[in-house]
């Protein structure tokens, strides 16, 4: 019982551990229960699990919102848990979408069936678990010690806004990627796919021997957790610009990205009618950055004012997106 009472990061360890345990509660339901066998996930049933993530995410944070009203839970920075986490959980959420493109292009790249494509999702998302708590982790212990690296963060979200705004993005060719050259060069990977098996044992070309090799589907999901990995500079500064207290940018970060893998086969589908989504972001991160400066020159932006002005940005790059291009969606349909 002490050891739960004990502090890690400015909240006993009940609540990480309670919070770890409703995620991986989630993704065995999901992967045993819902998605047993390697059956297509359809748009469909697509948009019922992201409705249930985000359900889910929203009653959580609500959960957060009346926690911190009644005094039940308090943060490192003073910021108001409730507003905080939903404006770090939408900016994480709109910056996930912007994943899926990427995501998109690797699953094609490796030619992976969709029905293979959401195990592969979501047994990545275990290690992005992993990954993005090192990262807060760290981003945390630097804050706390140096605070003023925040202007760093503020610095880069403003920079990153404004190459995304000015720069024009071209399609990556995927086969001359450095990434997977490297990892072809050193892994021993199969011609073909295997099923959903990441390894399997077949005799080597030339000597005969019986050896491990790594099939297609573990490259692939090897390729998109390091993409998840390098999407994670954008949205951790971002959401520690917001606020600092490490549980609340870990729970809201982690909340967006498990709802992503159910998103992804409706969005992949339709992901090029969000071509303005991404002005919105790059407009949400010049202001978050910015905020930092304010904060510190002329005293703190109203918590309510920075989730305002978010949600107000990309839901705007959403409906604008959808507007624009109401034209593209009939043609493909006539299609």
């Amino acid at each position: 019982m002490e050891l739960l009472l004990a502090d890690w990061l400015g909240k006993p360890l009940w609540m990480w551990s309670g919070f770890l345990a409703i995620v991986f509660a989630l993704l065995a339901f999901d992967l045993g229960l819902l998605n047993r066998g390697d059956n297509e996930i359809g748009i469909a049933k697509s948009l019922r699990l992201s409705a249930f993530y985000i359900g889910f995410a929203c009653l959580y944070g609500a959960v957060v919102w009346w926690a911190f009203e009644t005094g039940n839970l308090k943060t490192t920075d003073g910021t108001h848990a409730g507003v905080t986490f939903f404006t770090g959980f939408f900016i994480e959420k709109a910056l996930s979408i912007d994943n899926v493109f990427v995501i998109s292009l690797i699953f094609s790249f490796f030619a992976i069936p969709r029905r293979y494509q959401y195990r592969a999702l979501v047994w990545g998302i275990i290690a992005v678990i992993i990954l993005r708590g090192l990262m807060i982790g760290i981003g945390a212990a630097l804050v706390q010690q140096y605070d003023w690296i925040l202007f760093i963060f503020g610095a880069f979200l403003v920079a990153t806004g404004i190459k995304m705004l000015i720069v024009p993005e071209a399609e990556p060719d995927m086969s001359k990627n450095k990434l997977i050259v490297f990892f072809k060069k050193r892994m021993r990977v199969t011609d073909s796919l295997h099923g959903e098996r990441f390894f399997v044992r077949q005799p080597d070309a030339v000597t005969g021997r019986m050896l491990i090799y790594a099939t297609p589907l573990f490259l692939a999901l090897v390729v998109i957790n390091i993409a998840d990995l390098i999407f994670a500079v954008d949205s951790v500064p971002a959401i520690f610009a917001i606020t600092t207290d490490p549980f609340i940018v870990f729970t809201a970060n982690i909340m967006a990205i498990l709802g992503l893998r159910a998103l992804y086969f409706a969005l992949a589908a339709m992901v090029h009618r969000f071509e303005y989504l991404k002005t919105a972001l790059a407009l949400v991160l010049v202001f978050i950055g910015g905020k930092i400066f304010w904060n510190q020159i002329f005293g703190k932006v109203d918590p309510a004012i920075s989730l305002g002005v978010t949600l107000a940005l990309i839901l705007g790059g959403v409906v604008f997106s959808l507007w624009k291009t109401r034209g593209q969606a009939a043609t493909r349909h006539a299609e």
